[in-house]
């Protein structure tokens, strides 16, 4: 059996007599409260799908862990056969960055340069899936693969040829035999793969590395296992983690993520002050009929439980109501993608949804919930304080 207070709090609330203008504002709060948490559900699922796919395209492109050294890694192979068999690292790989100048049409671009071993990049970045035409294993020799906007903004494809400018000054013409899309407009543009050889050639390197990229079984462990690495190698090394190679984007990233839910969460505050004003028009309106609960030998705590339940129910109403709306708009958009992003500015082409249950969705519901607790006790308080007597003297 129900409580009573719960039992008199629900018929407040669905009340169809003389009550109407008293359920007309009850469902003006219940809205209120509806698209706050609709808001903040859309809004924090769509930035943790950004944040989740910046992640998963700088991880692709890159690695968990950076191992690079002074002058270059001249052992690199010893080294990768020693840190394969470190707990965690699952595949090494060694890598050659630079800068170079790459000429075709008349067209002059600066870009970074990336020789790659075509036998182990794979297994720590995601080049093979990012391959949209060739193969990584025509990459050998004179050849290169370039991103699809360099491609577009040069005019070639695969097949063409292009002049490339080392550092040292020299020109090499390199045969372009694939084309990659990383789904992220910088690297698509200002990255080019060549082999590792050819790499150390055209930067006037000796048989080294640059860097060491390692991959994890768990990139999140990335900080713990480069503690490790940094105490097994020693300092000679510099050992960094994808998170430490872009500190400050992340740190926006969760920053701007924690402002809007705080922007939005006044949404809901705003709502709770219908809730309020609700509560004293019915506490108002009730006047007799607390008088008479009163009189019967009802206490004033269990008066106040009911205005406070009241104030509840209408709160739980508009997080359900929000949350089904909020959950469901954000399925759509993942599903449909029909909200379409301009590439050249943003990094994708459609707005990114991640829902999480656990800490978005729980922290929006509940939030949404102390907030109208907590908006329920002026009113119910004043209700629970009437005095019998004055409530009844003019009924």
């Amino acid at each position: 059996m129900l409580p009573i207070e719960l039992v008199i709090s629900w018929r407040y609330l669905v009340s169809k007599r003389k009550e109407k203008f008293i359920s007309i504002i009850s469902l003006i709060s219940i809205l209120g409260i509806a698209i706050g948490v609709a808001a903040l559900i859309i809004v924090l699922a769509v930035m943790t799908g950004f944040d989740k796919d910046l992640k998963e395209k700088i991880v692709g492109n890159y690695s968990h862990i950076v191992i690079s050294k002074d002058n270059g890694i001249s052992d690199y192979t010893a080294l990768r056969n020693v840190l394969l068999k470190m707990p965690h690292i699952r595949a090494v790989s060694p890598v050659m960055h630079g800068q170079v100048l790459v000429m075709s049409g008349g067209k002059v671009f600066a870009l970074g340069l990336k020789g790659i071993d075509i036998a182990t990049e794979p297994t720590v970045t995601k080049v093979n899936d990012y391959l949209v035409r060739g193969q990584l294993k025509d990459l050998t020799g004179d050849s290169v693969i370039i991103g699809r906007e360099l491609a577009l903004y040069l005019g070639v494809s695969r097949g063409d040829t292009l002049k490339v400018f080392s550092p040292l000054g020299k020109s090499y013409n390199l045969k372009v035999v694939g084309v990659f899309n990383s789904g992220m407009y910088e690297y698509d543009l200002n990255l080019v793969y060549v082999n590792l050889k050819q790499a150390q050639a055209m930067l006037g390197t000796a048989d080294v590395a640059g860097e060491m990229a390692v991959k994890l079984d768990n990139l999140y462990l990335a900080d713990s296992v480069r503690s490790q690495l940094q105490k097994t190698l020693g300092y000679d090394y510099l050992v960094k983690t994808w998170m430490q190679k872009n500190p400050n984007f992340f740190a926006a990233l969760k920053l701007e993520k924690l402002t809007m839910f705080i922007i939005l969460t006044l949404i809901i505050l705003v709502a709770s002050f219908n809730i309020i004003s609700t509560l004293i028009v019915m506490v108002t309106d009730k006047i007799k009929d607390i008088g008479i609960l009163k009189a019967v030998g009802m206490p004033a705590d269990r008066v106040r439980k009911i205005f406070t339940l009241e104030g509840l129910l209408i709160g739980s109403l508009g997080v359900v109501l929000g949350a089904g709306i909020g959950v469901t708009a954000c399925l759509l958009l993942k599903k449909y993608q029909f909200i379409k992003l301009p590439s050249d500015i943003y990094y994708i082409d459609h707005l990114p949804v991640s829902l999480e249950w656990w800490p978005d969705i729980a922290l929006i519901v509940l939030a949404a919930l102390v907030i109208t607790l907590v908006s329920t006790i002026y009113p119910a308080y004043k209700a629970s304080r009437l005095n019998t007597v004055e409530a009844l003297r003019y009924e």
